[in-house]
């Protein structure tokens, strides 16, 4: 029977370098009282020696926190939330923390028992990432569990809509969508269809409003037979572009609220034979890095994605601590491309339909 190796204490590392446990304790546990250097070194000297490794479920008992900081994202496949994930982790991981991840269904019920986990485990820090619903008790739900985290020290902070009484971090969804309208509308399109996500999800609501804010000018809105709900995922574009063939005729352009679900338009219409933009226009919303390869080059509103996670660590690791939680908006930027190119006849007509403002 093979014999269990002795786990190295700290007591054990005290003992090596000659000082007694809370000298060792203050330099390991960087504590608030310092240390002197030639001390200091005989500890780290220690350390090394014995290969000691510290507890941290023990200081996170001693301490009333840990290093941990809880990220909840709605679905890391989606490169939506996992380029705001990596520049969230980058700045944390510089900071010493250690970054513990879930991916859960887009509903406040789930992120609420995800802080609630975050609270047991005495994180010092959540951010969840992701849009709220239309669900009110859902959400005032999660707000109390939000509140009962930040009561026993955590920070939080939000990716999404300004709605948790958290610092936020606030994509300008409806104003990048009526930006986008209304350059579509410039290029000549004038009928349009909407991929509009899942229905109660307030990012993908933002996004349409905006975009039939966008067209008021013109005098043009979505067919509400065009607007199709689907979920905010590749095949969720496909089935919801399958929905507005199979309605005829094809529409000028095909706005979908996400990438994503643009890049299943895309397929479906590859499928079909359908050209693009030759017989109908695509575009999206948030550049995602993965239309580097997509075919043709989408037209779509940038949000600056890896830096909104770094803006949500800054939040969280700020030493400040505000009367009243900050709100930080994020601006998205129009980017066309050749997936919205307009035919002769509609550049010719482009603004001959506009009206005042």
């Amino acid at each position: 029977m093979l014999s269990k190796p002795n786990r190295i204490t700290l007591q054990d590392v005290a003992d090596r370098a000659g000082v007694s446990l809370t000298t060792a304790s203050r330099v390991v546990n960087h504590g608030s009282r310092r240390v002197g250097r030639s001390l200091a070194e005989r500890v780290h000297n220690a350390v090394a020696e014995l290969g000691y490794t510290a507890n941290l479920q023990a200081r996170a008992v001693a301490t009333g926190q840990s290093t941990m900081v809880g990220v909840v994202v709605h679905d890391i496949a989606d490169p939506y939330f996992s380029s705001i994930a990596s520049g969230l982790i980058e700045v944390a991981g510089a900071r010493g923390l250690l970054v513990c991840m879930s991916s859960t269904a887009a509903t406040e019920d789930a992120e609420r028992e995800y802080v609630a986990l975050m609270r047991a485990q005495r994180a010092r820090a959540v951010v969840l990432v992701g849009s709220r619903s239309d669900d009110a008790d859902a959400r005032d739900a999660l707000r109390a569990e939000i509140s009962a985290f930040t009561r026993a020290g955590g920070r939080a902070v939000c990716v999404g809509q300004d709605l948790l009484g958290v610092d936020t971090i606030m994509p300008e969804n409806a104003a990048g969508a009526g930006a986008l309208a209304r350059a579509l509308a410039a290029l000549g399109h004038r009928t349009f269809a909407v991929l509009a996500g899942p229905r109660g999800l307030l990012t993908a609501r933002d996004r349409l409003d905006g975009f039939r804010a966008g067209l008021a000018p013109w005098s043009v809105s979505p067919d509400p037979a065009r607007v199709v709900h689907g979920a905010l995922t590749r095949d969720g574009g496909y089935e919801a572009m399958s929905t507005i063939l199979a309605a005829g005729p094809l529409p000028d352009c095909v706005f979908a609220v996400t990438d994503v679900m643009a890049v299943g338009a895309l397929a479906r219409l590859r499928a079909a034979g359908i050209e693009v933009p030759a017989q109908v226009a695509v575009a999206g919303f948030d550049d995602i890095l993965t239309l580097r390869d997509v075919y043709p080059p989408l037209t779509t509103v940038r949000l600056p994605l890896r830096r909104m996670g770094e803006m949500a660590a800054a939040l969280l690791l700020s030493d400040t601590e505000p009367d009243r939680p900050r709100v930080v908006p994020v601006p998205g930027e129009v980017i066309l491309r050749d997936s919205t190119s307009p035919g002769p006849e509609r550049a010719a007509g482009a603004l001959s339909t506009r009206t005042d403002e």
